[in-house]
C-alpha cells in the first residue's frame, strides 16, 4: 500500500498548491531540472528530455514526487520518500515507516520569495499531521547554502556535517551536511 495515499490531496498552504505529481508533469519540471544552477545540486542531471521522461515516469520515482503551484502554475517539486526509521532486529516492525526523506527543487524564475520554504513547511505538516511520522530528514551539498537555509527556516537541526562525503560531477568531493526534524519538535 502506498502511504501517500492516506493524505488528503491536494494540500494547501497559503499560497501554495501541492499535489502529487503525474506523468502529465515531467515536460514542465524538465524545464527547471534541465537549467545548470538547478543541475549543480540534485543527484540526476540528464542531459536530455527522453532520459529525463524515462526516469521521471518510472513508477517508484513518481510515486514520492510532488508538485507545487503557485497560481495554477507548477513551480517546483518535491520528493517526499516514506522510509523506516533505524530500529534493533526484535522490534524492527516498531520502526517501519516512522520516517521520511525530503528533497526540493524550486525553478529559479520563482526563488527568492519564500516558495521553498512554504512548499517544505507544508510537506512537513503532511508528514506529521496527517501521515503520523516521528521525524524528517533531508540532506544536502555544504556548498548548497540555499537549501541549508531553508532547513533551518524550518527549525530542522543540523545533525552532521560530513567532510568530503559526496561526489559531484564535477569530480569533487564534497562537504554535506543532514538536518532533522522530530514530530514533537514541529510548531506547525
Amino acid at each position: 500500500m502506498d502511504p501517500l495515499d492516506a493524505v488528503v490531496w491536494p494540500v494547501l498552504t497559503e499560497r501554495l498548491t501541492i499535489r502529487r505529481a503525474t506523468e502529465d508533469d515531467a515536460e514542465t519540471v524538465w524545464r527547471w531540472r534541465r537549467l545548470p544552477e538547478v543541475g549543480e545540486w540534485i543527484t540526476r542531471a540528464p542531459r536530455d528530455f527522453p532520459i529525463f521522461r524515462a526516469q521521471f515516469v518510472d513508477p517508484a520515482r513518481l510515486a514520492v514526487t510532488l508538485i507545487a503551484e503557485h497560481e495554477g502554475a507548477a513551480i517546483g517539486d518535491i520528493m517526499l520518500r516514506i522510509e523506516d526509521g533505524w530500529a534493533q532486529a526484535e522490534v524492527a516492525e516498531d520502526g517501519a515507516g516512522t520516517q521520511a526523506e525530503l528533497g526540493w527543487v524550486l525553478d529559479p524564475a520563482h526563488q527568492g520569495r519564500g516558495f521553498a520554504t512554504e512548499a517544505v513547511r507544508g510537506v512537513i505538516g503532511v508528514c506529521f499531521e496527517q501521515l503520523g511520522l516521528r521525524r524528517v530528514h533531508a540532506g544536502c551539498f555544504a556548498a548548497n547554502e540555499p537549501s541549508w537555509r531553508v532547513m533551518e527556516r524550518l527549525g530542522m537541526r543540523r545533525e552532521e556535517f560530513s567532510r568530503k562525503t559526496g561526489l559531484h560531477r564535477s569530480g569533487v568531493w564534497m562537504d554535506g551536511m543532514n538536518y532533522g526534524l522530530l514530530a514533537e519538535e514541529w510548531a506547525g
